[in-house]
């Protein structure tokens, strides 16, 4: 029998991984849609043939949803989370789960007390690629893994975006992501939560450095060094002004384990996934980073059962954004 969902916040992430996810996967029925904005929220319902389409939280909590899928600003994750316990319905969240600690631990603790289930929608794990790595690095295929660098740099679809007649302005995209807190707290959690969940190990310490070359209090660019339990270390690299300004952009995405046996190494700019150790060089298929399909597969065998050892926990997606704000704001009050 399939769960009845409705999706809050009509965005760009919605629209592109969201949705059409719910609607690929069997066991799940989108049956509502709410969003504050009519002109999106109806830009959508339209877009997508969902029955049902609400500005007011009322009539969509009476929808007859069976569980709530927050795809809203980060700004508005604390509420749309509350919300959803006072209706006794079970949550994803899109990252980052909550503004800072404090926000999150409420969010958690409404979901624990109602006694309903919170996850953080962090859809790179369930890549074919990053659930590949996950085995191989479980199988000890590279041996003990002591290192990891992840490099995420792009631009964000640029400074700028062209004005219909000619001309152009700053693109909103990307100046919304740095006034949130920046890339290392929008894409970079992402990069975080695949540390732990490959090495099955939790960040102990961490420290970040950063660099300026646009008018934003984050930095442009971004390093954070993460510790964690089992010794291993990783490096994160985050940029949204990598060609920012360039005619031509570019990106620089990357994954590199390296154990004590070997190496592996996830490029997605050249589509390799590849492997060096005692036994040779291994070529693995190649997927694209994001997957929202098993995400959302995932999701709705939880939702049947009440668990999932795949999905991000709320607990562990408020660590995860803690560790990403906390290392810039500390980077922000360090600047020379």
């Amino acid at each position: 029998m399939k769960s009845k969902v409705g999706l809050m916040g009509c965005g760009t992430v919605a629209g592109y991984g969201h949705i059409p996810a719910i609607l690929e996967v069997p066991d799940l029925e989108l049956v509502a849609l709410y969003d504050p904005t009519e002109s999106r929220l109806q830009a959508m319902q339209e877009r997508y043939a969902i029955p049902h389409a609400f500005s007011n939280l009322d009539d969509f909590f009476a929808s007859g949803i069976e569980a709530v899928t927050i795809t809203s600003p980060a700004p508005c994750h604390r509420d749309n989370v509350i919300d959803c316990a006072r209706h006794q319905l079970p949550v994803l969240c899109e990252k980052p789960l909550a503004m800072d600690r404090a926000e999150g631990e409420e969010m958690v603790a409404a979901m624990r007390a109602a006694g309903l289930t919170l996850y953080t929608g962090f859809c790179y794990r369930f890549s074919p690629s990053a659930l590949k790595i996950r085995e191989l690095v479980r199988a000890g295929a590279i041996g003990a893994v002591r290192s990891l660098r992840l490099i995420y740099n792009w631009s964000m679809a640029g400074k700028y975006m062209e004005v219909p007649g000619g001309g152009k302005r700053i693109h909103q995209r990307r100046e919304a992501r740095m006034l949130e807190g920046g890339h290392m707290v929008d894409c970079g959690t992402h990069q975080i939560d695949l540390a732990q969940f490959w090495l099955g190990s939790p960040v102990v310490r961490y420290a970040g450095q950063g660099a300026w070359v646009d008018e934003f209090e984050a930095p442009d660019h971004m390093w954070l060094h993460l510790d964690h339990a089992n010794g291993a270390h990783t490096m994160v690299e985050m940029s949204y002004s990598y060609t920012h300004t360039s005619a031509r952009k570019c990106s620089l995405f990357t994954y590199e384990l390296i154990g004590t046996e070997g190496i592996l190494r996830y490029d997605r700019d050249s589509k390799s996934f590849t492997m060096e150790n005692g036994a040779g060089h291994h070529d693995f298929p190649w997927h694209p980073e994001k997957e929202f399909r098993g995400m959302y597969r995932e999701w709705a065998r939880a939702l049947r059962s009440g668990k999932s050892d795949l999905l991000t926990s709320g607990e562990e997606g408020i660590r995860v954004a803690d560790i990403a704000r906390s290392a810039t704001e500390s980077v922000i009050r360090d600047r020379l």
